[in-house]
């Protein structure tokens, strides 16, 4: 009678081009979003489930906002035959740009129950954009 383990034998090798697919489509997508405002701030929510703080980095410049991060994987393969599996893994990077009136000096971020929130203050004096009235000399 003959053996066959997870690592040899028919069924891994004919499952083995799909054992990190996880990993490559998680590559491909961005985590689900959706931005709102109300009259003080943007916020911003991101799906990160199975996401720690310490995998999340936040930067903003230049009126972009960007989230990069990594979903690590726990998974032990020793002793199981896997399939299939649909749970995604891998890095991810998403980027924002923020309307004109976004104070970038006040953000802030929390991080609670799998979703991302980013919250960035509207600026209450928005001639502080940089345009200025320009006067014209008559020559």
């Amino acid at each position: 009678m003959i053996e066959k383990s997870h690592n040899s034998g028919f069924w891994p090798s004919l499952y083995e081009p799909l054992r990190n697919i996880g990993t490559k489509l998680a590559e491909w997508f961005a985590p689900a979003s959706e931005a709102s405002a109300d009259d003080a701030a943007y916020r911003i929510a991101m799906e990160l489930p199975g996401v720690e703080e310490k995998d999340i980095d936040l930067s903003i410049h230049d009126g972009v906002i960007t989230v990069k991060g990594e979903k690590r994987t726990s998974r032990e393969e020793e002793g199981d035959t896997w399939y299939f599996s649909e749970r995604q893994y891998g890095s991810f990077s998403r980027s924002f740009r923020l309307p004109p009136d976004a104070d970038e000096g006040k953000v802030s971020a929390d991080l609670k129950d799998g979703v991302l929130v980013i919250t960035v203050a509207k600026r209450k004096d928005t001639s502080a954009d940089g345009a200025r009235k320009v006067p014209i000399s008559k020559g």
